[in-house]
Formats: structure tokens, C-alpha cells, sequence
């Protein structure tokens, strides 16, 4: 009887640590589909709304990024922090259909006299294959290492504006159900390599999961791509 009791102690004393070591791990995994559904949802509502992105300039991009709940907190001196998702469209030079979402951070800084905080949703478009290929191989620094502007409101508005035309990336916000064009100078936006590689596995890159064709993303990434399709199906330059 001692011996049976001794063992299923020292059977609960090594799985007690597995669980345990385990369960860090499943939260980050629920973390970063969630993150998928978020993004997804995000982008849904924005497209769906009358006076959202110009039709031309989705059909123009490259890749979107899509940052859910960015939050803002700020006392005199503030920052902001953001986890979202990038897709683009599949090949080398970004023209064929939308791919598997490819984790993303954004990071900031500003100060001023500010007191309080707010979560805001932002979209940006990636205007070409510049834009794309530096976020894919390093932190950028939106306005310095990549030229941003504010983006065009309006689903007819033209995309012939200067803004449009220079800028490698277009800015959106989301705050409180008002929708615009928003600058991201100053902040940066790099590949968050830890959650992709907990979706995809270490040995694979933001750059191979956004040029790459994969069937093995999770359900919430092929609904996004699938919505992505739809608004628009191929690239026109």
C-alpha cells in the first residue's frame, strides 16, 4: 500500500511541472489566434463601412498590416504598443493572391501633455514592394527607414494625390467608430518572430510565410485571407 502511495506521489510530482510549463506556452497559442480573429474582425468591419478605404488604393497594394486595440497610455510622456498581422500577396514581387497572415508589433513613442490612454485599431496599406520587403527583413522606422502618410478617406476617393503617390505606406485609424487617415511617423513596426514561430514553427520567416503559399495556417488565417479576396481579388496596378 506504501509503495502504490509513494508511487502516485512521485507521479504527481512530475507532471505537476509539465503542466505547469505547459500552460505559459497554451496561453500565448490562444494569444496569437485570437490576435487572427481580432485582426479579422477589424478588417471586416472597416471594409464593410460606407467611407472606408478607397477601392482603387486596396487594389494597389501590396500588403496590409492590420493592428487591433492598438493601446496608447500617456502621462506627459507616453508610448504606444500594438500586436497585429500582415498579409500580402503571394510571389517574389507581391502579385498573386493574398497569403497567410505573418505576425507583426508595432512600437512607439511621442510626447506632449497627454493624460490617459485609448485603444485604437489601424490599418495600413503597403503601397510596394519596397515598403513590404523592408518590414519583412528588419524593424522599420515608419517616416525615416519607410516613407507613411496619412491615407485617403472614401471608398470613391481618388488615390492620385500626392500623399498616395510618394508614400511606400498608407495610414488608417479606428477610434470610437471614427474612421481616417492617420500618420504612424515615428513609431516602428517589425515581424514579431516569437508568435510566428509559434504558428509555423522556428525554422520558418516572416518573409516565407508572407511569399510562401501555406496550408498549414490556422482556420482564423485562411477566413481573413478569404475576406481579403473578396474585396479585392488581384493586384492592378
Amino acid at each position: 500500500m506504501m509503495n502504490r502511495f509513494s508511487a502516485i506521489l512521485c507521479a504527481v510530482f512530475l507532471v505537476v511541472p509539465l503542466v505547469q510549463a505547459a500552460s505559459p506556452k497554451d496561453d500565448k497559442d490562444k494569444d496569437d489566434i485570437n490576435r487572427i480573429e481580432n485582426s479579422g474582425k477589424v478588417l471586416g468591419e472597416i471594409l464593410d463601412v460606407p467611407d472606408d478605404v478607397p477601392q482603387d488604393l486596396l487594389n494597389k497594394a501590396r500588403c496590409v498590416v492590420i493592428l487591433p486595440s492598438v493601446v496608447k497610455a500617456a502621462f506627459i510622456a507616453g508610448g504606444s504598443y500594438g500586436r497585429g498581422v500582415m498579409l500580402c500577396r503571394t510571389g517574389k514581387d507581391f502579385r498573386g493572391p493574398w497569403g497567410a497572415p505573418a505576425m507583426m508589433a508595432l512600437e512607439g513613442g511621442s510626447f506632449g501633455f497627454q493624460i490617459g490612454a485609448e485603444a485604437t485599431d489601424f490599418l495600413i496599406l503597403i503601397m510596394n514592394e519596397r515598403g513590404a520587403d523592408s518590414i519583412l527583413h528588419s524593424k522599420v522606422k515608419l517616416g525615416g527607414d519607410a516613407s507613411i502618410a496619412a491615407g485617403p478617406v472614401g471608398r470613391t476617393a481618388s488615390a492620385e494625390s500626392d500623399a498616395s503617390m510618394r508614400a511606400e505606406m498608407l495610414s488608417y485609424s479606428r477610434a470610437r467608430g471614427v474612421f481616417a487617415g492617420v500618420s504612424l511617423e515615428g513609431s516602428t513596426l517589425r515581424p514579431d518572430e516569437g508568435a510566428n514561430h509559434r504558428l509555423y514553427g522556428s525554422d520558418v520567416s516572416a518573409q516565407q510565410i508572407i511569399q510562401e503559399p501555406r496550408n498549414d495556417a490556422p482556420a482564423q488565417a485562411h477566413m481573413i485571407e478569404s475576406r481579403l479576396a473578396k474585396a479585392s481579388p488581384q493586384l492592378k496596378p
